[in-house]
């Protein structure tokens, strides 16, 4: 599929609650990171701090869509992305800030690559870790271990497998991306249903990724594009709480890949497991924290130019990792 012609605005979407004072570094750093026009469509979820509304007095290509209530990451960028049926589109989180052609890159990127169904950058963090963000979909050994063993042995097999950090970045196929910025091939989000709003926050990039990989399509990362994304606002604003919803996430979609009576006691096993592991997290904030990141955003150096074009050419074009 073709992207839409470049007169057209490419629709950006963040999903905003009370985001602060960095919802205005975000929608300035967009203007840089493409030549296209572009419009912005804040996904809020019941902010109060107006920030949403200020941007949007203030930049005519932004407007707010208010969802109705805090109804979750997933079903605010499905309401964001609504009215859309083709082309492509950003799914962003508003503490983020694109680097200058991101943007653009990205949708280079959607050429080369016609299977993708979702396109992610390198994710810089502002102390300079580059953040592990093309994944391979968690199975029930590398999940356990990362869970178990990655806040206090990082550099663990099972995490290294999963979060493939050993590897130079380089511009490949992940079994997931990180849904804190994506650009989406719209056909192929709709024709699983877009997020499954089931999932309040987090874990709904790796089911969407799970259902669409199901179905043929791609997830291709691309470090020649970077973003910074300073995280952690919802987490800071009630950290009991994200920890429980990170787990129960989880839980839902780990045990959604072990269905039938078969498997109950699994799934009963799993839900002990990331339970004791929660709780643990209550009371140590290395636990919670998980394991450190093991590359330095300055690897991004080593990328040549045409760098993601050569990884076409040698072959590496199979279905996602799994």
């Amino acid at each position: 599929m073709r992207s839409a012609p470049a007169d057209l605005p490419l629709r950006v979407v963040a999903v905003t609650y009370s985001p602060g004072a960095v919802l205005r570094g975000f929608v300035e750093s967009v203007a840089a990171a493409t030549t296209r026009p572009v419009e912005i469509v804040l996904a809020d979820n019941g902010s109060t701090d107006g920030e949403p509304e200020r941007a949007a007095a203030e930049y005519p290509n932004v407007r707010v869509l208010r969802t109705g209530g805090n109804i979750g990451y997933g079903a605010a960028a499905n309401a964001g992305l609504s009215g859309l049926t083709s082309g492509y589109a950003i799914v962003a989180n508003p503490d983020l800030h694109f680097e200058p052609g991101s943007i653009d890159e990205l949708l280079e990127a959607a050429e080369r690559w016609p299977r993708a169904a979702t396109i992610g950058p390198a994710i810089k963090t502002p102390d300079g870790d580059l953040y592990p963000s093309a994944r391979d979909l968690p199975r029930l050994s590398t999940g356990a271990g990362h869970a178990l063993l990655g806040w206090a042995w990082p550099a663990n097999p099972w995490t290294a497998r999963y979060r493939r950090e050993r590897e130079a970045p380089r511009e490949r196929p992940a079994g997931w991306l990180s849904g804190s910025c994506l650009l989406v091939n719209l056909e192929a989000f709709w024709s699983v249903g877009g997020f499954d709003p089931g999932y309040f926050m987090y874990f709904e990039d790796v089911d969407l990724a799970e259902r669409l990989g199901r179905r043929g399509w791609l997830h291709v990362y691309v470090p020649s594009a970077v973003v910074v994304h300073e995280g952690g606002h919802a987490t800071q604003r009630d950290p009991y709480r994200m920890r429980r919803v990170h787990h129960a996430s989880a839980l839902r979609y780990m045990s959604g890949q072990y269905p039938g009576r078969s498997n109950l006691p699994l799934r009963g096993a799993l839900r002990a497991g990331l339970g004791a592991r929660m709780l643990l997290s209550y009371v140590s904030g290395r636990v919670a924290a998980g394991a450190r990141f093991q590359r330095r955003a300055a690897d991004l150096d080593s990328l040549g130019a045409g760098e993601g074009r050569r990884a076409t050419a040698t072959g590496d074009t199979g279905p996602g990792e799994r």
